[in-house]
């Protein structure tokens, strides 16, 4: 394995495990899940490392950001959105320094307002105070993204009384392109509740006539109260052999609820 393969290894190694090191600093966790009631006051703590060999300058600042029915989010400045959690967040210290490899506990708390019982969400952005510092970051950042030194982390509130989940899977169609190697398909996904919810989606193909099934790799995505979601699922070629398929997406958001999905039927030549 070359170099430039270790360090995505150890990269990915790093998100996965809910820290993210940027350049000479480290921020762990890149999320915070808040489960505040309304009135209720909770705090969290990240830790910034600093890994370089001289003293430097932090700051702490927060953003709003919508997402997309891609997944992708848009940022935008603090308490600009209708779900925003900016105004409810205190953090101590918000600037800070630190010496070569000290670590610093910082506590961000969450005051949710009484009258609030519904989720809410907002980005924290950790970098060097000779950065850049306005709200104003790259549109493509998401939890754990590097940006310019910036480190992202993910706010979410939603109180434990607040039990609304509800996922349906509402259209699948067949999205191939003629110049694709491989048959695409695209499923929308509506979160009709209102939590911020992680959804698995399996891909799964059966064959009518004989009744054979082929489950394909899942993979999860976030879906956010009142909006919908678009995924892109592919079959992969010489998996099946010809004959009249029934292809369904199906959507688990937990052991709780009921298996969601939608099926088209196709011809494998």
């Amino acid at each position: 394995m070359n170099i430039a393969s270790r360090f995505l290894c150890m990269l990915v190694a790093l998100v996965l495990s809910g820290t993210v090191l940027a350049q000479d600093f480290e921020v762990a966790p890149v999320r915070l899940d808040f489960n505040a009631e309304p009135g209720e006051n909770q705090t969290k703590v990240i830790n910034i490392t600093n890994h370089s060999n001289k003293k430097a300058s932090f700051i702490v600042s927060i953003a709003d950001f919508l997402i997309g029915s891609d997944g992708t989010r848009e940022m935008l400045p603090p308490n600009t959105t209708r779900r925003s959690a900016a105004n409810w967040l205190n953090i101590n210290p918000s600037f800070f320094e630190l010496n070569p490899g000290d670590q610093l506990p910082v506590q961000v708390a969450m005051l949710v307002p009484g009258d609030e019982y519904g989720a809410a969400w907002s980005m924290l952005y950790v970098q060097p105070a000779k950065e850049q510092t306005s709200w104003d970051a790259d549109k493509n950042l998401s939890a754990g993204v590097m940006v310019s030194g910036r480190i992202g982390i993910t706010v979410y509130q939603s109180p434990s009384s607040n039990t609304n989940h509800s996922i349906k899977v509402t259209k699948l169609e067949e999205v191939t392109d003629a110049e694709d190697m491989v048959r695409k398909f695209s499923a929308t996904i509506d979160n009709l509740g209102d939590k911020v919810t992680t959804c698995k989606i399996h891909l799964i193909a059966s064959n009518i006539n004989t009744a054979e099934e082929k489950q394909f790799p899942s993979f999860e995505v976030e879906t956010y109260p009142k909006m919908t979601r678009n995924v892109e699922v592919e079959l992969p070629s010489g998996e099946l052999t010809p004959g009249k398929y029934a292809i369904a997406v199906i959507v688990d958001y937990g052991p709780k609820f009921a298996l969601e999905g939608a099926q088209l039927v196709i011809d494998i030549e």
